[in-house]
């Protein structure tokens, strides 16, 4: 029984020599999780809004931001270019800029998807868009509100 403890002390002994003990996270280190719901949040993201903008699913986005300490690697661009960030912003490594979060309106995301679509359903669109907008332009005309 003295055997094991003075063993387990000297690894522990060792291990501090060397300089390799875990670091201690402090109370204003934020984990992974929280940083990328933040993020999310302040870049006007429902958590399914972010997954179908990455390509995978609400699931996923719901781990990433409670369980897990770190995504898989190749995920990590698509969630900064989404977010507007880097990936050192994304892991906390570096503070956000304010100029640098691409705070983008649901609108917007939706527009640069439509962009992203076939000539015929984006005319469709187009029209059904303008539609509403002319709707809107004779109310206002009417006095109608």
């Amino acid at each position: 029984m003295t055997n094991k403890n003075h063993s387990y002390n000297n690894g522990i002994d060792t291990i501090k020599r060397r300089g390799v003990m875990p670091k201690r996270m402090n109370k204003q280190e934020v984990c992974f999780g929280t940083r990328l719901a933040e993020l999310r949040k302040a870049a006007g993201y429902t958590q399914q809004e972010l997954a179908n903008d990455i390509g995978v699913t609400r699931r996923t986005i719901t781990y990433y931001e409670g369980e897990t300490k770190n995504p898989p690697a190749a995920i990590l661009p698509d969630l900064a270019k989404s977010l507007g960030v880097t990936i050192d912003e994304l892991f906390g490594l570096k503070t956000v800029k304010k100029t640098n979060n691409v705070n983008k309106s649901r609108l917007q995301r939706r527009v640069q998807q439509i962009e992203k679509m076939r000539s015929k359903e984006k005319r469709q669109i187009l029209q059904l868009i303008d539609a509403f907008i002319e709707r809107e332009q004779l109310k206002k005309k009417v006095g109608v509100q």
